[in-house]
């Protein structure tokens, strides 16, 4: 197995509480190919911007806050990373953490996806909470939990992922 491209990033949110359940370490990848009209993001759209990010530099300043309860990959598009995100997803589960990820792709396409790239469902496999969909600017709402427009979802990518079917999640504030 070859090793995976360095991690680009746009950067580290250190805290956030809008980024997934509880208090998370936000980590926004450089790249998206979806380029949503009316993005917050536009300018991690760019696969040449950011820089490469430190994985054990992230997790130092992961392990330096006891109050946060895991890790959300934004961006971007972290699919488009998901080999380079793996080793950084399971060091966040080896420490009783969890993981939320933000990405353009419904679960239908990654399902699809994950059948010639096994890094994609593997990634989300280890994903609590999955927001799927584009950003849609006709379907915008900013009323919804961790979501932009009416069209994306929370679901549960572990049990998604293991059923391989559409699973929605339950999601706990706790």
């Amino acid at each position: 197995m070859s090793e995976a491209a360095p991690l680009r990033l746009a950067g580290v949110v250190r805290e956030s509480i809008v980024d997934g359940p509880g208090i998370r370490m936000t980590i926004f990848v450089q790249g998206c190919p979806h380029r949503c009209p009316g993005c917050h993001n536009p300018q991690t759209h760019d696969f040449a911007g950011g820089y490469e990010g430190n994985i054990p530099k992230i997790l130092a300043a992961f392990d330096e806050n006891p109050l946060l309860r895991g890790m959300t990959f934004s961006g971007g598009e972290p699919i488009a990373q998901a080999e380079s995100l793996l080793p950084l997803a399971k060091a966040v589960l080896e420490r009783g953490k969890d993981l939320t990820l933000f990405t353009g792709y419904t679960m239908e396409q990654l399902f699809e996806m994950s059948e010639h790239r096994p890094a994609v469902a593997e990634l989300v496999s280890l994903c609590k909470l999955v927001i799927d969909g584009p950003f849609l600017e006709a379907e915008r709402d900013l009323t919804l939990v961790f979501r932009g427009s009416r069209n994306q979802r929370l679901l549960n990518g572990i049990e998604s992922m293991r059923e391989k079917k559409v699973i929605e999640s339950e999601l706990v504030f706790a």
